[in-house]
């Protein structure tokens, strides 16, 4: 008989246990009642990289994206009540092209927001969030990632404030002038004092000022500055795995003071010590392959895939984010941590925490350890709703005892904050017979060392100095003309066009570019002016301008080339000849110029075609020219 019981005792247990709710159905619960606000989130990023136009239908979160980690969908099973959307911009964009490609993130979240509004809404008060929740939507705030998109100017900032943006993270992986970054060698020691005025005037502002990616000097600087509370909005705790962009437990203990609050990230490499040796080894691969094969790029990309497969990366796991808010519970206080995910901004992810659907598996894990819901309540976003507030009480109390700043950044110390050595260099290549071929190299200290190969009017090296500081002024000119951002190749229209290289160098950072015709800016317009720049036009003959008037179909140009006496009889190294090219572009006009300059329309290139085939080829492609005219004008002068 007791046994019996004893049998039926546990099968009662059993059925009272299965009744009971799993971890991730009470942390599921949780989220439909609690306010999630996520600190960082790359969609804007995402989009651009997936669609350079930036149009929100190439990549619709109305519908399942399973390419990236975002979509409204799951957005809405994570329990995001909250989201601060990232417009970043990457350090390779300095000055006037930073500002633009930052109003440009800017806007997708604006027409994100219109072109979805039942589940956006823009946020730019704590109360609007909480608003914007209670109505079933999605607060969207902005936020910057990086200080270069102000390009040094406090009336860039108050600007982007006005479009919504409510943080800026004061440097990205590079310093700016005025503050250090994690990631970079310390030049101000900290935040100089131009940056000491931007941490004021966000105070000003109301704009929360992130201190993820800064340097530990500039951490403790700004904390020391601001009268507001400071937050990382995607960071985690150095003392568990010392990474550069991991926060000190002496800063911990200091945001306590200042109220602030640390948004533990997802980021990997961040979260576990195993993935950071790992990423680390990697590296170091591929740097000892670089300096193996210097000039072979896909050598470099075979050599670490293979390296990779015999080095499998571990993974990061809830439990190590888990004991990142653990740790930083204990040192700076559960009053102290949020969520700032950086979904869509990492290439790795965390083991079932790997989209904007997993937080509940986060907070199933903090239950699991005790965390009561309270405090989960607190991380999940109440905390970073209370800094909101606070920054904005600040921003009223300041707003009613000054004006906004007038202070400018001083240009001296801009020129003495120099990104590195700069290189400059333009390759082009022969074409249709008359293109100059030529290299010109360019480096910060004046040299100027040019190399002359086929059609070039001085064959050969030539060194010679100019100005340094033109050198410096072109460098800021490509930048500023976004010249880090272009694509790294331009399909040339015709494959008669020179190849042409363009490469920029400053500091670490290197571009270079291939087989342009034009984008932003207009890159003919840069070449113009390497050269103009460097002096070498004296070395180098005419460069196939009559071709080029041509294929851009600028008869006026044509007729002034060939008045001036330039060669209508020209023909590459097929045998191509203008006539031939004119008229395969159903260009009437050109066509009779270069037969009344001499152009020859009885000519065959290589493959045995002339000038009317390329017209017949034009004339049965349907396409709208003058290929009947041009027909009928090379059978007249066959005839005449």
């Amino acid at each position: 008989m007791p046994r019996i019981l004893s049998i039926f005792a546990l099968v009662v247990l059993s059925m009272a246990a299965s009744a009971q709710p799993s971890l991730l159905d009470r942390a599921r619960a949780l989220h439909k009642q609690a306010l999630l606000i996520d600190g960082h989130n790359d969609y804007p990023w995402a989009l651009r990289e997936h669609d350079p136009a930036r149009d929100l239908d190439k990549l619709d979160i109305s519908k399942p994206q399973p390419s990236i980690m975002t979509d409204i969908a799951r957005l809405k099973a994570g329990g995001v009540g909250g989201q601060f959307w990232s417009v970043y911009t990457p350090v390779e964009l300095q000055g006037q092209a930073a500002v633009t490609a930052t109003l440009e993130q800017i806007d997708i979240v604006h027409r994100m927001v219109r072109k979805y509004p039942q589940a956006f809404e823009l946020a730019l008060t704590a109360d609007d969030v909480q608003r914007i929740h209670r109505a079933g939507k999605i607060a969207s705030m902005i936020g910057m990632e990086g200080g270069h998109s102000i390009d040094n100017s406090l009336a860039n900032l108050r600007m982007f404030h006005r479009l919504g943006a409510r943080y800026m993270t004061l440097t990205h992986t590079s310093n700016t002038p005025w503050a250090d970054s994690a990631t970079d060698t310390p030049k101000s020691n900290g935040l100089s004092p131009f940056g000491e005025e931007v941490v004021r005037e966000m105070n000003w502002l109301g704009m929360l000022v992130d201190l993820s990616h800064v340097s530990p000097e500039t951490m403790e600087d700004a904390i020391h500055v601001s009268e507001a509370p400071v937050i990382f909005s995607h960071s985690v705790a150095r003392a568990l795995n010392d990474h550069p962009r991991n926060v000190p437990d002496n800063i911990l203990k200091m945001l306590t003071a200042n109220g602030g609050v640390i948004m533990v990230t997802f980021v990997p490499g961040f979260v576990s010590p195993a993935v950071n040796a790992w990423n680390k080894l990697q590296t170091a691969e591929q740097d000892r392959l670089k300096a193996l094969t210097p000039n072979d790029p896909a050598a470099v990309k075979t050599g670490v895939d293979k390296w990779t497969a015999g080095h499998p990366a571990p993974r990061a796991t809830i439990a190590d984010v888990a004991n990142h808010i653990d740790h930083i519970r204990d040192v700076a206080g559960i009053n102290h941590i949020g969520i700032g995910s950086d979904f869509d901004g990492i290439t790795q992810t965390v083991q079932d925490l790997d989209n904007v659907s997993t937080y509940p598996a986060l907070t199933a894990e903090l239950l699991k350890r005790g965390y009561s819901e309270d405090d989960i309540t607190k991380i999940l976003g109440t905390n970073i709703l209370r800094v909101m507030r606070q920054a904005e009480q600040v921003s009223k109390r300041l707003q009613a005892q000054r004006g906004p700043s007038t202070a400018i950044m001083n240009a001296s110390s801009a020129a003495a904050q120099a990104q590195g050595p700069v290189t400059i260099t333009l390759q082009r290549t022969t074409c249709f017979g008359t293109c100059p071929a030529y290299t010109v190299t360019i480096a910060d200290n004046g040299t100027v060392t040019y190399t002359g190969g086929d059609h070039a009017r001085v064959q050969g090296s030539q060194t010679w100095k100019i100005d340094p500081s033109a050198v410096r002024a072109l460098a800021k000119e490509m930048q500023d003309a976004g010249y880090f951002d272009l694509q790294d190749e331009y399909r040339a229209m015709m494959t008669d066009h020179p190849t042409t290289y363009t490469s920029l160098t400053v500091g670490s950072r290197t571009k270079k570019i291939k087989n342009y015709v034009a984008g932003p800016p207009r890159l003919k317009e840069m070449e113009e002016r390497i050269d103009e720049v460097a002096g070498t036009k004296k070395y180098v003959r005419g460069d196939g301008k009559l071709l080029e008037a041509i294929q851009d179909g600028d008869v006026a140009t044509v007729r002034s080339l060939l008045a001036a006496g330039a060669d209508a009889k020209a023909i590459d190294s097929d045998r191509v000849t203008l006539v031939m090219r004119a008229a395969e572009l159903g260009n009437a006009e050109a066509v009779r110029l270069l037969l009344a300059a001499g152009g020859d329309p009885t000519a065959r290139d290589r493959f045995g075609r002339n000038a009317a085939d390329r017209a017949r080829d034009g004339l049965a492609s349907g396409i709208a020219k003058q290929y009947e005219l041009i027909l009928r004008m090379l059978t007249d002068e066959l005839m005449s």
